[in-house]
């Protein structure tokens, strides 16, 4: 039976290739930072990424970008059928105009029944003078009668003359009161039309909206990175379109252990390594540390098992830097973080920042 035992050379090198790859690692990675103050873990560039959606439903007539083209904010990138919406908005205009004529015709009714008032008055004056005269001479009427002057028949003449002016003035006054409900009417009649119009006004705001919200526009600069859906489907309320990557927002996640993490704080100086352009250094800052620990054992009782827990840090990349370099930003980079954990220590020379041109 052959032997399995290695070879005493081959034993003499493990060692060897392990001690070269644990000093590999160190060199590359940074060993543990503790050294000189820097504490180092890889993480991955991430970037705030947005769905642009349907806010109701609808068929896609137009998708205007492509995958990895660079946007802004407020651009059109697609847009929705809205042909019923169009219908819906011309018939709401239609009844704007009805509603404009209603008032108009309205207003006319109370012009003419502050005219038939104003006529009614001159006429109740007109029977109150009538009727005040032939008062008067059915008391004249009256004395002469009783002197014998005049026929009982002449007094009762007027005195019918009389009541029949009272009569009038009561007509009159009651053509008043008509002419002063037909006012009343006709303003009922405006203000009606008046509550229609600003219905029909809102309404036609609504559906001007909805008709905006078929055209989808970025809310931010930044980068399509996929289309969720094509031309001619339909997408229901919330259905997402595309997705886009602000880049203006580009951070890298990692995790540091509860020694590194506690010794971090918002604001700290902070360098950035990817794996696909090692020879550039990137500044950054410290915009979170995570108060809640990662991978943390069910029951936390001895140092060694709280040594155990991790908490996830973020290192942000200036807006302004982004800006300058926006078409080589790409998220998913593997790579390594450093962070000073002494601001009064400085950093080493392999991470003074390294810029591309």
């Amino acid at each position: 039976m052959p032997s399995t035992q290695l070879p005493r050379t081959a034993w003499i090198a493990l060692p060897l290739l392990l001690l070269l790859a644990g000093y590999y690692s160190w060199q590359r990675y940074g060993g543990n930072g503790e050294a000189d103050g820097v504490a180092a873990s890889n993480g991955r560039i991430e970037a705030t990424e947005i769905d642009i959606a349907a806010k109701a439903a609808g068929r896609i007539s137009e998708i205007l970008v492509h995958e990895g083209e660079f946007i802004s904010a407020g651009q059109v990138v697609a847009r929705l059928d809205s042909a019923t919406l169009k219908a819906q908005l011309r018939q709401a205009k239609a009844q704007l105009g009805q509603a404009h004529s209603a008032v108009e015709t309205a207003r006319s009714q109370l012009a003419q029944a502050e005219s038939e008032k104003a006529a009614a008055q001159a006429v109740v004056l007109q029977r109150e003078a009538e009727y005040e005269a032939a008062r008067k001479q059915a008391a004249r009427s009256q004395e002469l009668t009783t002197k014998g002057a005049i026929s009982e028949q002449v007094a009762d003449n007027d005195r019918a003359q009389m009541l029949s002016a009272e009569a009038g003035v009561s007509a009159a006054r009651a053509q008043v009161a008509a002419s002063e409900a037909g006012i009343v009417t006709a303003r009922a009649q405006i203000s009606g039309a008046q509550a229609e119009i600003e219905a029909v006004e809102a309404a036609i705001d609504s559906i001007q909206t909805e008709i905006d919200e078929t055209e989808l526009k970025s809310p931010r600069d930044g980068r399509v990175q996929y289309l969720v859906a094509q031309v001619g489907e339909v997408v229901a309320a919330g259905g997402r379109v595309l997705n886009v990557v602000d880049l203006s927002d580009v951070y890298m996640t990692f995790f540091l252990p509860t020694a590194e993490a506690g010794r971090v704080a918002l604001g700290s100086e902070a360098r950035i390594i990817l794996d696909a352009a090692p020879h550039y250094v990137i500044p950054a800052t410290i915009s979170f540390v995570a108060d809640v620990a990662q991978f943390t054992p069910k029951t936390v009782e001895t140092a060694n098992e709280r040594a155990k827990l991790m908490f996830r840090i973020r290192a942000q990349i200036p807006a302004d830097l982004l800006r300058q370099h926006i078409t080589q930003v790409k998220t998913g980079l593997p790579g390594m973080a450093y962070v000073r954990l002494d601001p009064h220590q400085p950093w080493p020379s392999q991470l003074q920042v390294q810029l591309p041109p």
